[in-house]
């Protein structure tokens, strides 16, 4: 369902007809990619001037035990090495000058971005065959390996520093404002609350930057760096079998680079779950004095706030507001139902009830209770009468 709501956003949904065209279309771009797959097939069974690719004597020492143990597994471990330690490095480099770019220090700023786009413009190859020639003529050991991690860290930092510059630049503007009217500096803003927020939402991105890493690595087997892809040519061109290699070390990278594809995406629904969860949203209220009437009830909702809860159902209104418009009934229940009270109101004895006035002894309109309270205000008179007699006499004796 939520696929088909982003889909009719981009474009208007096809009626009988468009759906009609679109299957058929989608038939014929079928039988097509099948009929090449079959020309290329049947070519590589029996090509001009050489021997049947599709024969097992050449697919047999590709996918053999020593195969995988002496050539593949080696070189895919020196692949993802190169990788792991290059993306450490981007995140550091990315970080820093991604930050640079947003500091108020112009100079600062200003290297930063000089920096930046230098590497994202010089191609990574070039880059990988300086960084080898100059790591050679100084004597630096496994000279070809640091070239490719340092050529990796250069280009794919200076994208971290992208997504972090444009991380910031997304933020609403109120948070930075927010933070500066509380008195914090333009660096600190940055550091405390804009640079983690952009760091958190450029993560799926950055993970997919894992894919392009990896990729790049094949690059350092033109500087003679013996990862997955030179290691299967060096076993292509044992058993003249070349293309047969080939295949195989690109099924693993396609399975590899799947498996980090499949963690970019569900990345973002993790954090989803994180961070969009549903929250109780109290409204809040213009502030008063403590001692104003008026402000017993943002007191009571306080302290219901603050009080733990044995579950219940989600709270969209207080249990029990106490003042002038105030209503009281069934807040038992209301603070049972909200988990407030463990005990079911239904088993409680109203002390309220014990406390009521029969009806016989209300006041009423009626005749009868008129008449009552005649006769009781006579003899409330008789009484006083009597009183102020026995008083008399006894200032007379």
């Amino acid at each position: 369902m939520a696929q088909d709501n982003e889909s009719s956003l981009l474009f208007d949904q096809p009626g009988p007809k468009g759906r009609r065209t679109i299957r058929i279309v989608n038939w014929i771009a079928a039988i097509i990619f099948a009929i090449v797959v079959i020309l290329v097939l049947m070519r590589l069974h029996n090509p001009p001037d050489g021997e049947n690719q599709l024969s097992w004597e050449l697919w047999r020492p590709a996918l053999d035990y020593e195969a995988w143990s002496d050539f593949y597994l080696p070189g895919l471990w020196l692949t993802i090495k190169a990788s792991v330690v290059a993306v450490i490095g981007s995140v550091i480099f990315g970080f820093v000058f991604g930050l640079g770019r947003l500091l108020p220090n112009g100079l600062v700023r200003a290297v930063s971005g000089i920096i930046v786009e230098f590497c994202r413009a010089v191609p990574v190859l070039m880059m990988m065959i300086f960084f080898w020639r100059w790591f050679a003529f100084a004597g630096v050991s496994q000279a070809s390996y640091w070239a490719v991690v340092l050529g990796l860290i250069l280009y794919n930092g200076s994208v971290v520093a992208e997504l972090i510059r444009s991380g910031v630049g997304n933020l609403p503007n109120g948070q930075r404002e927010a933070s500066l009217a509380l008195g914090l500096t333009r660096t600190q803003s940055l550091m405390q609350i804009e640079v983690p927020q952009a760091v958190y939402a450029m993560l799926p991105a950055a993970v997919t930057q894992l894919v392009v890493v990896l990729k790049d690595t094949a690059l350092g087997s033109i500087i003679m760096y013996t990862d997955l892809l030179q290691e299967s040519r060096r076993l292509g061109s044992m058993y003249f079998n070349i293309l047969q290699t080939l295949v195989v070390a690109s099924v693993i990278y396609f399975f590899v680079c799947f498996l980090l594809s499949h963690f970019a995406r569900w990345l973002p629904k993790k954090m989803q779950e994180r961070t969009a969860a549903p929250a109780d949203f109290v409204e809040p209220a213009a502030p008063v004095a403590i001692m104003d009437p008026s402000n017993v009830n943002q007191i009571a909702v306080a302290k219901e706030v603050d009080e733990d809860r044995y579950g219940g159902a989600p709270l969209k209104y207080h249990a029990h507001h106490r003042g002038s418009n105030a209503s009281i009934q069934h807040w038992r229940k209301t603070r049972y139902i909200q988990g407030y009270d463990r005990t079911q109101p239904d088993t409680l004895v109203d002390p309220r009830k014990g406390m009521e006035i029969p009806d016989f002894l209300k006041p009423g309109r009626g005749g009868r209770s008129s008449g009552g309270q005649k006769a009781e205000g006579e003899t409330k008179k008789g009484e006083k009468k009597e009183a102020r007699r026995n008083s008399e006499s006894k200032k007379k004796d």
